[in-house]
């Protein structure tokens, strides 16, 4: 359970990523871990999924104390992500996690979600503008039932990947609730993420693909990055990352996917 200052300092860039763009961790963090550390999936999965659940945490006290969250969506959330997540983590547990085939599956995934994610930050404004008029026109009832479904999928995708609360949950929120405030929607996104991926890192905890000293090396480097890019976040241009950080994800993602 030693302190690696290399994680350490994995665990600065992409917090000063995560503070700069808003971009979830799990979106940078995972393939780092797989990729250029040469962790199994299975491992940077269900180590990065509490190293998320512990900033989010944060993310999530200052939200609520502004008044910046949505809690009739988070619950509406977390009615389909809590038993998906479940479902997925016993599937998971029976597959023998740490095994080559289902690291080959985890990666696979992992990449597509990725790809999702990098069209999601860059199609963002032009997805949101063509499919928000559609559900704008349906009932309170109906849009309930599509945000317990988004709640499913992200419960599914999360616990395979810890990927997907982030960039594709917000879009999605956008989309189903053009007419609430953006940092309402932020909040609510975030505050849903915390029991998601608590339960989802102690299902994977539990079936031993958690490093702990990965962890703590993580959040000792995570936690200054995120202050310091938050506070250079109004210095830079959306325009010129947006693009960058997209296409990173979509070459990280194409990586993994060959």
């Amino acid at each position: 359970m030693d302190i690696n200052l290399l994680y350490s300092g994995a665990g600065v860039l992409v917090g000063l990523l995560v503070g700069l763009t808003g971009v979830g961790g799990g979106s940078l963090m995972t393939p780092l871990l797989v990729l250029a550390f040469g962790f199994h999936p299975a491992t940077a999965v269900g180590t990065d999924l509490l190293y998320a659940s512990a900033t989010k945490s944060v993310g999530t006290g200052i939200h609520g104390l502004k008044g910046t969250v949505d809690w009739k969506i988070v619950r509406r959330m977390a009615i389909g992500s809590v038993p998906a997540t479940t479902l997925t983590l016993l599937a998971l547990s029976y597959s023998h996690v740490e095994t080559k085939s289902v690291g080959a599956m985890l990666a696979t995934i992992l990449g597509t979600v990725l790809v999702l994610t990098a069209i999601a930050i860059l199609f963002r404004k032009r997805l949101v503008d063509a499919l928000a008029p559609r559900f704008a026109r349906l009932g309170d009832r109906r849009i309930g039932h599509a945000t317990i479904a988004l709640g499913a999928l992200l419960g599914v995708m999360v616990s395979l990947t810890s990927v997907g609360a982030g960039a594709l949950g917000m879009t999605a929120l956008l989309i189903l609730y053009p007419h609430l405030p953006v940092n309402r929607l932020v909040g609510s996104d975030i505050a849903h993420a915390v029991p998601l991926t608590l339960i989802a890192g102690a299902g994977h905890w539990a079936m031993g693909s958690v490093d702990i000293g990965l962890l703590l090396s993580l959040l000792l480097g995570s936690v200054p990055g995120i202050i310091i890019g938050s506070l250079l976040s109004s210095r830079t241009s959306d325009r010129i990352l947006t693009p960058i950080l997209a296409a990173t994800l979509a070459l990280v993602g194409i990586k993994m996917l060959l």
